[in-house]
């Protein structure tokens, strides 16, 4: 398959803005002129823009178990996630991995068996795939086994969570604690007894989060806070050397963070509705007040693409820097310094894009055409 190419006719997202004019590839790389035996590519009426970075893809877990307690194949659950992904432009992959202390679906012995899935299936996949570890703060027993993950996988990114500290609130009749339940594969009583087990070694906790988030640093792995909720929060993130907020949830966290300088990510199904599904800050309004600046799929892989067009479409921003928040600031986000632009010499993740049917009609991966519609 060719990596060598000539796109025309269309109108590519350069760093400095939309503009007409032919992107050159070659051996998978954005060049600025073309080699002699190159292909064509007739982009005409089509935008050219740089695939989507998602930094959070909880819908994997979806594809895993589409149903409580049905787990189909992960080699399947790879692929199946991979054409999704693809299809809907997003050209670099974090599945959401979550590391904690719960049985079912969530169980560390599952974690461990998805990993060594990827590692067998990722010469297969389109997509570039590699894992947002979301370690759960009361997941204790983890820690070392997180911290070889991160040394033995130098693509995959920390996400520090703490779920527990709410969730041993809840009653045995909350909705939450019901659907907890059924991913746990219990009674609503035994998953509260579970949850309260655990918040009894609470005082544990700090000490085992100081520790990942050392190593994770020594590691030079990016690493993000999970739900800040308040300027404190965001800033015992930042002495923990957690350099990103992922999904704050509230206006004062986001706003320390930007005060900072610090990516602030949120939820594309959030800013492709126009609320948080969970009463959390939205991101349209976190958009226009510029606190938000990265958009990740959450658990809805369409949701960057159309979210961007949303916020063209309703003049929240112009479509050059919406498209900005799926592209070139996830990859700043977490370091990602040879993707996110169609700058010469980053790798050419390029998506075609109709002008006006909105409709991908080309994908590249590192020059390779892996998906055309035209």
């Amino acid at each position: 398959m060719t990596r060598s190419w000539k796109i025309t006719g269309g109108e590519p997202l350069w760093p400095e803005g939309f503009a007409a004019g032919p992107l050159h590839v070659c051996d998978g790389r954005i060049v600025e002129h073309s080699q002699a035996d190159t292909e064509l590519y007739d982009a005409s009426g089509s935008w050219v823009l740089p695939g989507i970075i998602d930094l959070h893809g909880d819908a994997f877990e979806a594809v895993v178990q589409p149903r409580p307690g049905v787990h189909f194949p992960y080699d399947l659950a790879y692929a199946e996630a991979d054409r999704q992904m693809i299809s809907n432009g997003i050209t670099t992959g974090y599945h959401a991995l979550t590391i904690s202390w719960e049985p079912g679906l969530r169980d560390i012995r599952i974690s461990r068996a998805l990993l060594t899935a990827l590692d067998e299936v990722t010469h297969k996949l389109t997509c570039d795939t590699w894992v947002n570890i979301r370690w759960e703060t009361f997941a204790i027993d983890h820690v070392d086994e997180v911290i070889g993950w991160l040394a033995a996988r130098p693509g995959d990114i920390l996400s520090i969570n703490d779920h527990t500290s709410a969730n041993h609130k809840l009653g045995e009749d909350s909705a939450k604690l019901k659907r907890m339940a059924v991913r746990m594969g219990l009674s609503p009583a035994d998953a509260k007894a579970e949850i309260a087990a655990v918040w009894d070694r609470r005082n544990e906790v700090p000490e085992a989060i100081d520790r990942i988030c050392a190593e994770a640093a020594a590691l030079g792995r990016p690493a993000l806070s999970h739900d800040d909720a308040s300027r404190a929060d965001r800033r015992t993130g930042r002495a923990r050397r957690l350099t990103v907020a992922e999904f704050p949830t509230t206006e004062e966290a986001a706003r320390e963070a930007r005060d900072a300088g610090e990516h602030v990510i949120l939820g594309g199904p959030n800013a492709l509705r126009g609320l948080s599904h969970n009463g959390a800050l939205c991101a349209t309004q976190a958009i226009r007040d510029g606190l938000c600046t990265v958009l990740a799929s959450d658990y809805y892989y369409p949701a960057p693409f159309h979210a961007a067009f949303r916020l063209s479409d309703e003049g929240i921003l112009p479509l050059a820097e919406a498209w900005a928040l799926v592209s070139e600031n996830p990859a700043a986000a977490v370091g990602l310094t040879d993707r996110g632009d169609l700058s010469i010499g980053k790798r050419a993740d390029i998506l075609v894009v109709n002008k006006e049917t909105r409709k991908i009609q080309a994908v590249f991966v590192e020059g390779r055409k892996v998906l055309d519609r035209a």
